[in-house]
């Protein structure tokens, strides 16, 4: 029997004018009819270039296929070779033998297309079926798939669902002709937790259902631990290591895939530092980070104080939701209600919730990005919430927002350097257009990135510099309070990791307060003193951070920690 999909000795490398920057480099991959095989990797390790090229979904020029097949058996006359397939046949393979589920469904979908007519399109190209019965087999999917009234999500825009039911929609899409592999590229980051685990079990569950082979291409490790089969792990476009899930987990082999393991803020306690790749690649020893650091602890613990820098009461924030014929409102949706609480000079309050609770328009209405409804939020004893825009600009200056992306925060035309520079310049910070350069080189270096990339723009960083390059613009004001929203959502763990650490370095040397703005609360317990739990815009739990993590009271608290990936620290 030939394996279902066979990657053979495959190179791939990109061209650009004279120079050959190499993605992938003799890799060999196979995936058998009803096996789920992980690949798993950073950014950049060649892992979603190695999806792509299945399909040959990436543009050639630049991208050039040097060596290798990939031989995909669909019935029983063996094997074809995909990469020497002309357009139409391909197209005959694409979306009905060969399914993919893309990274971000709210790019992927068609935004002027109801999400109804957009999965049933693919079933009148590839079935000889009527409309009708297209429509039929379309809402039958979305309820397969999990999606609650289908019939209302199959006229309603990608804009108008969650990112749940969006992904729920791409998984329908990629399902509707029942294909024989399923390729998933990265189909849950960025989203909640709980919503991220009933993805997996979908997945999971189709599989079974219909016997095909999936390829699930992530950078968690810990997240494929429940559903792989087997996981593939690839480190600058070569397999460092492959193996069967449970060889894999409870011993790792290689450098590389220990720290994928390692570095998740979950294993350790507050007031440790996180180990990144680097540590174990270059062989340090990583005894230092399974202990607490008794010092660090305290210095965080002495940086807090019994003075309120922050305060909110009885916060509401209405969004109109149904209007008459006239255009007046007959309906508000209460994306905040009453809300109160406060922040203590020096503490970092986690906000965790999943999308929707209220958390993220809270962290802006904090920020005066967004008026409120009624109630109050006061910062040292002033009253912010409903002050003139003028003096509300002056008080920026000590307040300031790190965004959960990066890239469309920073402006693309805009050097890093200037990007740093420009909130000094309107605040009148430094003498000199030296003295702010200055400042801003040391600030680049706080964040652990070099002087000479003062001259360089946002697209030549990766997700993790661009993200710290965002911590030094939100530090060059010298900020009381910082609000950081989502900030390490979706990056990868040993990034994460490095922006963890940095964060706990910078608020030991600077004494801000902060709000940590997550769905996930092991990242929440391992980074803040205090933890709330928001849930429909109301605050349904609130503790110290590992009194709410180890011993939560609402039901919501424990299904939001029962959905974090479960993994122990085997064979480190």
């Amino acid at each position: 029997m030939h394996p279902l999909l066979h990657i053979k000795n495959l190179s791939l490398h990109f061209q650009q004018g004279k120079s050959q920057t190499v993605a992938v480099q003799d890799i060999s991959i196979t995936v058998n009819r009803g096996e789920i095989v992980a690949v798993v990797g950073e950014s950049g390790s060649g892992k979603s270039v190695t999806a792509l090229s299945i399909l040959k979904l990436l543009p050639s020029p630049p991208a050039i296929y040097t060596n290798g097949e990939i031989l995909f058996s669909v019935n029983e006359e063996g094997p074809v070779d995909l990469l020497r397939l002309n357009y139409s046949q391909l197209q005959k393979i694409r979306g009905k033998e060969i399914g993919m589920i893309f990274q971000e469904p709210m790019t992927s979908l068609n935004p002027v297309k109801q999400v109804g007519d957009q999965v049933q399109e693919v079933i009148l190209i590839h079935q000889n079926v009527s409309k009708e019965i297209a429509a039929q087999n379309t809402i039958k999917l979305f309820r397969e798939c999990g999606i609650t009234e289908p019939g209302k999500i199959y006229k309603r825009y990608p804009h108008q669902i969650s990112g749940g039911q969006k992904q729920r929609v791409m998984i329908a899409m990629a399902m509707s002709c029942n294909p024989a592999l399923l390729i998933a590229d990265e189909p849950t980051t960025a989203l909640d937790v709980t919503v991220q685990k009933k993805i997996l079990l979908l997945i999971k569950n189709l599989r079974g259902t219909h016997n095909m082979g999936v390829l699930y291409i992530t950078h968690d490790l810990a997240l494929v631990y429940e559903i792989a089969d087997r996981i593939v792990v690839m480190n600058r476009g070569v397999i460092v290591e492959e193996g069967l899930t449970t060889s894999i987990f409870n011993h790792p082999k290689q450098p590389y895939t220990k720290a994928l393991l390692a570095c998740r803020p979950a294993l350790y306690p507050k007031g440790t530092r996180l180990p990144v790749v680097e540590d174990f690649l270059n062989g340090n020893n990583i005894t230092p980070f399974l202990k607490v650091r008794e010092t660090l602890q305290a210095t965080n613990e002495n940086l807090i104080s019994f003075n309120n820098i922050i305060e909110v009461k009885n916060v509401v924030v209405k969004y109109a939701g149904r209007r008459n014929l006239l255009g007046t409102v007959t309906q508000f949706n209460k994306a905040v209600d009453d809300v109160s609480f406060d922040v203590r000079q020096g503490e970092t309050i986690g906000l965790v919730g999943e999308s929707g609770c209220g958390k993220t328009t809270l962290g802006r209405a904090i920020a005066g990005l967004i008026k409120l409804s009624s109630g109050e939020i006061t910062f040292r004893g002033q009253n912010i919430a409903n002050i003139p825009a003028e003096e509300m600009r002056r008080l920026r200056k000590k307040i300031q927002v790190i965004f959960q992306d990066p890239y469309s925060s920073l402006n693309p035309r805009m050097s890093v350097g200037t990007a740093i520079e420009e909130p000094m310049m309107i605040h009148k910070i430094g003498n000199s257009e030296n003295e702010r350069r200055q400042k801003v080189m040391d600030l680049l270096s706080k964040v652990q990135l070099k002087p000479e990339h003062y001259n360089r723009y946002p697209h030549e960083f990766s997700g993790g510099q661009r993200q710290r390059i965002c911590i030094a613009r939100a530090l060059a004001l010298n900020p009381e309070f910082l609000i950081c929203d989502e900030s390490v959502s979706a990056l990868d763990v040993s990034v994460q990791a490095q922006i963890l650490n940095l964060l706990n370095d910078l608020k030991a040397e600077f004494n801000f307060s902060s709000i940590f703005i997550s769905h996930d609360l092991a990242v929440v317990r391992y980074v803040s003193d205090r933890i709330i739990v928001m849930y429909n815009g109301k605050i349904i739990e609130t503790g110290t951070a590992d009194e709410l993590y180890y011993h939560p009271q609402s039901n919501y608290t424990k299904a939001l920690i029962n959905a974090l990936p479960q993994v122990k620290l085997a064979g480190l």
